[in-house]
Parts: C-alpha cells; structure tokens; sequence
C-alpha cells in the first residue's frame, strides 16, 4: 500500500483523489489550503465549493494540516501556479529525502518563467530557509484530462514524464487502473509546456467560437497552435516527439473543443464581447492558467527568440482590450510561409 497525498483540493485535486482511492491499494489524502476548507469537505463529504456532486468516501483522508506530507510516499501537487512556490516553501520542512512529487499543475510561473517542477524544485533548494535542501525525485503528469470525466471513471489516457525511466514506471504502476491509463516519457520538459501553453491556445478557440466563426477557424488555430508549442518546447529542450502525443496534440484538442475548458470558456466569453475581470469572477474561484500563461509563455519565446503569434494575439486580447475580430484578421494577414 502507498502512501499518497495529494495537494490542492479543486476540481482537479479531488478528481484525482478519487480516482487514486477508486483504484484500491493506496492510503488517500487530499491537502486543503486551510483548516477551514478542509473542514468544509469534512463536513458535507462532498467538495461542495469546487467539485459538487461526488461524495468523497471516508477512505479519503482530509486535512488542512502541513504535516500531511510527512508520511507520505507520493505528493500530487495540483496548486494553481500563482501559488506553487509558496505551497511547497510551506510544507518544506515536512518533506524529507526520496519522496516523489508529481505535478499535476499545467501552467508557467510568470515572474520566473519556470516550469511548475522547476518552481517545486527551488522552493526546495531556498538558499534562506533553515530546513535543509531535500533530494526529492520530482516529475510530471498530464494529458487529456477533464476533472469531471476522471471522477466519474470515464476512460482516460495521460502522461507522466520523469528524468528517471524507473521513478515513472512506479508513478505509472501506482496511477494506472481499468480507467486510467498511464505512458511513460522522460521528456519533462516537453511534457509540462505541452500542458501550459495548450491553455493559451484554447482561449484563442473561445475567441474564435465567441465571435462566430467555425471549424475551420477551429481547426486552423488546433494546427498552428501545436506548431507553437512545439517550437517553444523544442526551444527550450522537450523532444517533438513528445508534442505529438497525449501531453501536446492529445490535450490540445481536448481543450480547444471541449465544453468543460475553463480556458476555452474565458475565450468564448472574450470572443462575445465580455470584459476579463468580469470572466474570471464568473469562475467562482475556480483557475483558467492559460490567463496568466500567455504572458508567460511570451516571456520564453522571447527568451528563445521564438515567434508565437497565436499567443501574441491573446495577450492583446487579455492585457489590452485588442479587439478579438481585429486580432483574427492580423493572424490571417501575416506574409505567407511554408508551412514547416
């Protein structure tokens, strides 16, 4: 039996949880922020805030309590990315050699530029902190995933990526039951950009929906998005190979297309002529990452010196207001290019 916590109890952490508790074999934990809203799931059983709708069994241990990962074999990070870095300076002194940390968290820290297992791994290393460094085996795991299927059994194929061929295939073995299946990659990089930046041009097919436009704009935005994605990822020493699978194109799809995209959500709104702010209060405290990904995403390309003009166009629309129909027209009028 493993020992697994999972941190964050949103939609995503707790869809995890209990598929992770569904399986069998494993002791469950599911970290809340705070006392208070692990107490609120305590009380209904249910994350009636986030996640309503599914019971949690009492299987599933809940706790607002730091020293929840002491004891555990496994963490699950799935903190928005906003507040990853002080999450794990949070828990650090409770986390102790040879664990594993599997980010779930699909997003890009906008004043670092880091990957969200780079973020985990310098909270780790925090030159001022009294408790020492740890050696931790940190990963990734992502793919096609909407929360609400995952909970309900629906089956669903991801990725999780490790530098260690080994640490993977136990992450794989440990996840992977009748409706979740597992691959494996020791491509990390590849694997988490995949994640983040399929967000930003998921807003760009809300847009494109929000305005009217059809599948052929929505087919268009899919292909020269993953071409986006993979140059940056390539850029910054992910495999292309890897953008080709279920953590690029397979995600990519799934949230440019599917009703359940938050990001896709935020776009459509945008494309009908709604304000940001009012968008993302209309979430309820849930997170569209692709919002504060875009700029991020930019701050690579710049950094590789890789054009994006996908999300170029989305952070006009998100920081200045550009209006969407204009930014379709200047995608459409670039100079002509070969297509590779």
């Amino acid at each position: 039996m493993s020992r697994i916590t999972v941190l964050g109890s949103g939609a995503w952490g707790t869809a995890i949880a209990l598929s992770l508790c569904r399986r069998g074999g494993h002791q469950v934990t599911l970290w809340a922020h705070s006392a208070e809203a692990a107490q609120d799931i305590l009380n209904a059983r249910e994350n009636t805030l986030f996640f309503p709708g599914f019971p949690i069994p009492s299987e599933i241990m809940i706790t607002g309590r730091e020293n929840a990962v002491a004891n555990a074999e496994i963490i699950v990070s799935v903190v928005p990315s906003e507040f990853l870095r002080a999450t794990i300076s949070r828990l650090r002194p409770y986390l102790h050699d040879g664990q594993i940390i599997v980010s779930a968290t699909k997003g890009i820290e906008s004043r670092t530029l880091m990957r969200m297992t780079e973020v985990i791994s310098a909270s780790v290393a925090e030159s001022n902190a009294t408790v020492p460094a740890r050696n931790l085996l940190i990963g990734a795991l992502s793919g096609p995933s909407f929360a609400l299927e995952v909970a309900q059994g629906q089956p669903t194929a991801i990725t999780t990526a490790f530098h260690d061929p080994a640490i993977a295939a136990r992450v794989q073995h440990e996840f992977s039951s009748e409706s979740l299946r597992l691959y494996t990659t020791t491509d990390v990089v590849g694997v988490e950009l995949g994640g983040a930046v399929k967000n930003v041009i998921a807003i760009a097919a809300g847009v494109a929906a929000g305005i009217g436009l059809g599948y052929n704009s929505s087919a268009a935005l899919i292909t020269r998005g993953i071409a986006e994605i993979t140059r940056l990822a390539v850029a910054c020493g992910g495999r292309r190979e890897t953008l080709g699978g279920l953590s690029g194109i397979g995600d990519l799809v799934l949230t440019c297309t599917g009703s359940l995209s938050r990001n896709r959500t935020v776009g459509q709104a945008l494309g009908e002529g709604r304000k940001l702010p009012e968008i993302l209060e209309s979430l309820g405290g849930k997170v569209a990452e692709g919002v504060l990904t875009t700029h991020a995403a930019l701050g690579l390309a710049r950094k590789h010196n890789i054009e994006m003009p996908i999300t170029e166009q989305m952070e006009m629309i998100l920081t200045k207001g550009k209006d969407p129909r204009e930014a379709i027209k200047e995608l459409m009028l670039r100079p002509g290019k070969d297509e590779h």
